[in-house]
């Protein structure tokens, strides 16, 4: 039985559908993530299951127990915030130990639970000192360790790096990986950041205007994208109109205006003459000089219009004969050749007939 059901849940705010008829299973000790824009309604979904805020319709079960009518104090979870909330008057093991002390704890336990908390989160040595002395990422493993010292069922983590420079957010979506592996406890993550989502979690649930478009592994949602909108939200990539022009088992001919005929593959059951996108990710392609050969199904030709240097790698933007930009990402193989081809040069891009996927309108 899942931990953690989202029973057909939808909230209002006056004429405005946050959240529209949306059903969830969470497992016992998964890194689940809520993913989207903002105002997707994936924090009020946080706040519903936190007790901040109530559904207007459906139920949200833990453990198989209803949650309706049940305070955000009695429930068995905690929310870390992207805001840390610490309360600055108090040191690191005084934060800490609030929720042990407001669960009327002895002394003793508190003490024990704080000093094993504090070591998990490598923060032992920091425990006599305040918020202000703390750097962002020390005092978001404070918020942590608040969040985890009295064991709930659930943590809830509401944009907690969001609040972090690049380099520290790297650094923290480790430590997250970890700690959550080694308290193996259950974590609902709500990001707007593609790649924090795709580093850190067991399931993402891709969410758009108060749906959920998609939920699955990362590495089926970014190779298996199920319409547009995830297809796009999820990394770069290339999408071109096209039309079905024959229908296999497998293989697949489709029609990009002005471009001609790309091959791909697809095992449904797919009409002749339906119209939808082709979705390809740039570092499924190969760039070449037009005179080179290239032993790959599909071939056009275009000139390279820009190209943005990355360190180990190099995206090109290639305009196409039907004036369709493609952007392409090429790994720099060898020292002081970072650049194969320049702005104007003409080429071809290339890719495998498996390379991409067919969306449908």
């Amino acid at each position: 039985m899942a931990l953690l059901e989202l029973k057909n849940i939808t909230r209002r705010f006056g004429d405005l559908e946050a959240v529209k008829d949306v059903t969830l299973s969470i497992d016992a000790g998964e890194f689940f993530t809520l993913l989207g824009p903002s105002g997707c309604g994936k924090t009020t979904i946080l706040r519903m299951i936190a007790g901040f805020d109530a559904p207007d319709e459906g139920d949200i079960l833990l453990d198989g127990r209803s949650l309706a009518g049940v305070p955000p104090e009695k429930r068995p979870l905690h929310t870390v915030f992207q805001s840390y909330a610490l309360f600055p008057h108090m040191t690191v093991a005084g934060n800490v130990a609030f929720p042990l002390e407001m669960a009327g704890r002895s002394r003793e336990e508190i003490r024990r639970r704080v000093d094993e908390t504090l070591a998990l989160v490598h923060l032992t040595d920091k425990a006599s000192q305040f918020p202000h002395e703390l750097s962002g990422g020390q005092k978001q493993r404070v918020a942590l360790a608040r969040g985890l010292v009295n064991k709930p069922h659930l943590l809830l983590l509401d944009e907690p790096l969001g609040a972090l420079d690049a380099k520290l957010r790297v650094e923290m979506q480790v430590e997250l990986i970890a700690l959550q592996r080694e308290v193996g406890i259950t974590f609902v993550f709500v990001t707007h950041s593609q790649q924090e989502a795709l580093a850190l979690s067991h399931r993402i649930g891709v969410m758009r205007n108060g749906c959920i478009e998609q939920c699955d592994e990362p590495d089926k949602l970014y190779t298996n994208p199920a319409n547009r909108f995830v297809a796009d939200f999820i990394g770069r990539i290339n999408l071109l109109e096209v039309e079905v022009a024959a229908s296999g088992k497998v293989l697949l001919k489709l029609n990009a205006e002005g471009l001609g005929e790309i091959a791909a593959t697809d095992p449904r059951p797919i009409r002749v003459g339906e119209r939808g996108a082709f979705a390809l990710r740039p570092e499924l392609i190969r760039v070449f000089g037009h005179k080179e050969s290239a032993d790959l199904r599909n071939r056009f030709e275009g000139r390279v219009k820009e190209l943005l240097y990355l360190g180990d790698v190099t995206l090109y933007k290639v305009e196409l004969a039907n004036g369709f930009i493609i952007e392409a990402l090429m790994p720099n193989a060898a020292s002081g050749r970072a650049k194969f081809h320049e702005v104007g040069d003409p080429v071809a891009v290339c890719w495998r007939q498996d390379a991409g996927v067919y969306l449908r309108n």
